[in-house]
């Protein structure tokens, strides 16, 4: 049997690992910052309706415009946006491969700052552009005045900033987007999975667009909207970003049926938003209860928390993959990553974690 480096891979490619956080058939799993909760009943039997309207003509192509889809997205972002405004793809992730392929790749670069979202640096290494990695401020902050340093230091093509940042929930000033903007001629784009766990009233970077056509923001329908499983991620920016994407894009990128179940969604989405107020509610109890149990728990603004203080994060990780569990080491020294489930969930890991403890 042939291995990978019997094949004429691209160097830069030879020992990398792709990207995979660990599957593992368990009861509750808080591993991978999804939305917890099922998509309520009188939704998902709208969805279905769509679907089955939408699998009578699969024979034919989807709208590669997916022109409603846009409509929808418009309407629900809001800020004054209209679809030529929009741009989505099969996750957020495609979305952001996208970007690289039209304004990355070999002779250019990337600034991002780590510890932040992992697929980052991998799209870069698939697309051939070179990352860079910047550093972060005390408690994972990024200042208007770091962010400026780096960019002239380093004169990136592009720059990639995350808010909420995954994995440690920080949130990220919009002064501090501004300024990356006004410090470089390329391209900046904000990565906001998780805006809407952000405390209410929080101001996206999506009010910072009129002007700024170099300005991307990045969004997904999998955390919010528990869509994971159906890959719709879309960014927001000047109607010349989405001529860019054209140009990289596959063909006919979004299925009808993809395109279909996103539109009824986002047709619910008061319903689908109803559970982004408990998933809040349990975040904060997350970082109201692992103090208690003599960890330090990162402020985060998203639907999960980073906490440190952890003595074993490999061992307390197998411990509690006994107890049926799972939550996330990401090889961050001392510390292990927790999704916020429903309440049961949140509980029982709570619970879990007092008894490795008094152990």
């Amino acid at each position: 049997m042939a291995s990978l480096s019997d094949l004429p891979i691209r160097d830069d490619l030879r020992g990398l690992s792709p990207y995979g956080a660990p599957q593992k058939h368990v009861r509750i799993q808080l591993n991978v910052n999804e939305n917890t909760h099922p998509i309520p009943e009188a939704v998902a039997t709208d969805i279905v309706s769509s679907l089955a309207k939408a699998i009578l003509s699969v024979n034919r192509y989807p709208d590669r415009e997916f022109t409603e889809l846009r409509e929808s997205l418009a309407g629900y972002v809001g800020h004054g946006l209209a679809a030529a405004n929009i741009w989505a793809a099969n996750g957020s992730n495609e979305v952001l491969q996208q970007v690289l392929q039209a304004f990355g790749g070999p002779g250019r670069s990337v600034l991002g700052f780590p510890p932040t979202y992992s697929m980052h640096s991998i799209i870069a290494s698939g697309t051939g552009t070179r990352w860079i990695p910047g550093e972060r401020d005390a408690s994972f902050e990024i200042s208007p005045a770091t962010v400026t340093r780096w960019i002239e230091q380093t004169s990136p093509d592009l720059v990639f900033l995350c808010s909420p940042n995954n994995p440690t929930g920080t949130p990220l000033s919009l002064e501090t987007i501004a300024a990356a903007y006004e410090a470089t001629p390329g391209i900046v784009v904000v990565d906001e999975a998780y805006a809407e766990f952000a405390p209410a009233g929080t101001e996206s970077a999506l009010s910072l667009l009129p002007g700024r056509e170099r300005l991307l923001i990045s969004r997904t329908m999998s955390k919010a909207f528990a869509f994971a499983g159906a890959r719709v991620g879309y960014l927001a920016a000047d109607p010349v970003i989405a001529d860019a994407m054209r140009l990289v894009r596959l063909p006919y990128h979004l299925s009808s049926l993809t395109q279909a179940a996103a539109v009824a969604a986002l047709a619910h989405a008061p319903e689908m938003l109803a559970m982004v107020d408990d998933i809040r509610r349990q975040r904060d109890r997350l970082l109201t209860e692992l103090p208690k149990l003599g960890f330090h728990a990162w402020p985060s603004a998203a639907n999960f928390v980073l906490f440190g203080g952890v003595d074993d994060p490999h061992a307390v990780f197998e411990a509690l993959l006994d107890h049926d569990i799972i939550i996330r080491d990401l090889g961050i020294a001392g510390h292990l990553r927790v999704s916020a489930g429903t309440e049961g969930e949140t509980t029982a890991f709570l619970e879990a974690l007092e008894g490795l403890r008094l152990h």
